[in-house]
């Protein structure tokens, strides 16, 4: 893993989902090379999916930029170290996401 903490950059996730996403990012780069993005961003994915629902996307890398529509309670943005992973929820435009929560807020509250 890299050295030091993760630090969060922006977020509207709940403290467990965010808490979740350090934690998987964390065992991602026990498992894979820092210079693996795509396979460390699969991982976490996968991972969300599985505990959240489906419809989560990954971006890790050193240098990338973004715009992004997300399901509210449905996004973070970190670093470790120089890696930055970018995990949201996708929505369909912003009607949906105002209409919609995000079904892992669902999930989290029951």
């Amino acid at each position: 893993m890299l050295e030091g903490k993760a630090v969060i950059v922006e977020t509207d996730m709940l403290q467990t989902m965010q808490q979740d996403a350090l934690v998987l990012a964390s065992k991602a780069l026990d498992v894979f090379d820092v210079t693996e993005a795509t396979e460390i961003g699969c991982f976490i994915k996968k991972e969300f999916d599985k505990t959240y629902g489906q419809g989560w996307q990954c971006i890790v890398g050193t240098d990338f930029g973004s715009f992004v529509t997300h399901c509210h309670g449905c996004f973070i943005y970190f670093c470790l170290g120089n890696l930055a992973v970018l995990l949201f929820r996708g929505a369909a435009g912003p009607e949906a996401e105002a209409k919609q929560p995000c079904a892992a807020l669902e999930a989290v509250k029951a």
